[in-house]
């Protein structure tokens, strides 16, 4: 079994390759989701699969994605439940957006991973910058398959 630092990177590495199965490998069927910071809404538990199938619907729509994240602090938890910190910058681009063609979003993930499994995955922000227009950009972009970012 891949130890926690592991199965987090992993994860981000498969987002920003459009690599879905793999995604859906480093998740327990429900996650508690936190991105509250950066979008609203509640904190909910929701199946794995509707949580990626919401990153299939914006991540294709993009030229290219990508998570930088490290160092990893590892803080075990009860249950053999493991506690993930890490520092995040992640940096979305699509060439010839109106107003930029890069939106970043920066921050810390924590996560708590259980049996190799994401369980829990919290977005803390500090901060947006670029053009922050480019998600619904993305979800119109992701919408039409001509104008999708193929897998890697």
């Amino acid at each position: 079994m891949d130890d926690p630092t592991t199965v987090f990177t992993r994860m981000l590495h498969a987002v920003d390759a459009l690599d879905w199965a793999t995604v859906r490998a480093a998740f327990a069927d429900t996650v508690r989701v936190d991105y509250t910071e950066l979008a609203g809404g509640e904190v909910e538990d929701v199946a794995a699969d509707e949580l990626i199938g919401r990153w299939q619907s914006i991540f294709p729509g993009f030229g290219a994605t990508q998570h930088i994240t490290g160092p990893c602090i590892l803080t075990p938890e009860d249950n053999g439940v493991v506690r993930v910190d890490t520092h995040v910058r992640s940096f979305h681009r699509i060439a010839d957006a109106e107003g930029g063609p890069i939106w970043g979003v920066h921050g810390h993930y924590l996560a708590r991973v259980r049996a190799g499994l994401i369980t829990a995955l919290t977005l803390q922000l500090f901060y947006q910058e670029g053009n922050i227009a480019l998600p619904a950009l993305a979800t119109a972009r992701a919408a039409r398959p001509e104008t999708q970012r193929q897998p890697r």
